[in-house]
């Protein structure tokens, strides 16, 4: 895979919208804090995410590369693997119930490529590839509990992980929810990648997911600066936080306009968001 060979990520939305699922978090808040997010989708669907530690947007960025790597290099596994490498690997998947008959979708590359896609600047070897492991690792450790009606599932946000410390490998194996949206078998949000790699605040890339999921390319959406504030604080805070928060959000709306997206402030507060119709290619996902 050649340098920024990707273009956007067909991401699930439920991923991307659910509130506090991705923080900006400071020092020792993942000591202290826990991940315990429910998200309704729908009147009888909802989502919830759990974890030992709190998820920030270095873990979100990591995620999303890991999206969109398994777009064009992902590995379709189908219930019955023809060749002795995909049956390996389904068994390695230890499929069980539902998912017997389900395609699995698994991204086999490098922690190299993996830091290049999401737009790490500076490449050190040892410490990147140990963040990059470590943020990798406390996804696997999210667990989710999916109910749609009286049926309820569990899995974890990554099915399946392993890695190679000498060689930089990486073999992850993505959730049902991913692997549908990316595969065409649900609803998905389009990612787009050149976007996500010229974004350099957390504010910014956190709220650029929200919108993603939520304005369609070419579309435009009214938001309040109270429900930007939101997408990237979703705690609440006193007086002076707000009106520092409130500041760090018109900075952060000027950052995603440099990367195509219009934001017009047509009342104090209130904007109307245009989505760009396209970056980096013409393909209609």
């Amino acid at each position: 895979m050649k340098k920024h060979d990707l273009t956007h990520a067909r991401h699930d939305p439920a991923h991307c919208l659910a509130p506090g699922l991705f923080l900006s978090l400071k020092r020792g808040d993942r000591k202290k804090l826990k991940l315990d997010v429910v998200y309704q989708l729908s009147e009888d669907e909802t989502i919830e995410f759990s974890g030992p530690e709190p998820l920030g947007v270095d873990d979100m960025r990591i995620l999303q590369g890991l999206v969109a790597m398994a777009g064009p290099v992902g590995i379709v596994l189908s219930d019955d693997p023809k060749t002795e490498t995909g049956k390996q690997l389904r068994l390695f998947l230890e499929p069980r119930w539902e998912s017997v008959s389900e395609n699995a979708l698994v991204v086999k590359g490098s922690l190299r490529n993996l830091a290049k896609e999401i737009g790490y600047a500076d490449i050190d070897g040892g410490k990147t590839f140990r963040d990059i492991r470590a943020s990798i690792e406390r996804l696997w450790k999210v667990s989710i509990i999916a109910r749609q009606g009286a049926k309820r599932r569990g899995y974890r946000l990554l099915s399946e992980y392993a890695s190679d410390e000498t060689e930089g490998k990486l073999f992850v194996a993505l959730n049902p929810r991913l692997t549908q949206a990316i595969m065409g078998e649900r609803q998905h949000s389009r990612i787009d990648m050149q976007e996500v790699r010229a974004l350099k605040t957390d504010p910014a890339r956190l709220i650029h997911q929200r919108l993603s999921a939520w304005v369609d390319r070419g579309k435009k959406r009214r938001a309040t600066i109270e429900t930007l504030m939101a997408y990237a604080w979703p705690n609440t805070c006193g007086p002076s936080g707000t009106r520092d928060r409130k500041a760090r959000i018109r900075k952060t709306l000027q950052e995603i306009e440099t990367v195509g997206w219009t934001i017009n402030e047509y009342a104090a507060g209130k904007y109307e968001i245009t989505r760009p119709r396209t970056n980096t290619d013409t393909s209609p996902d």
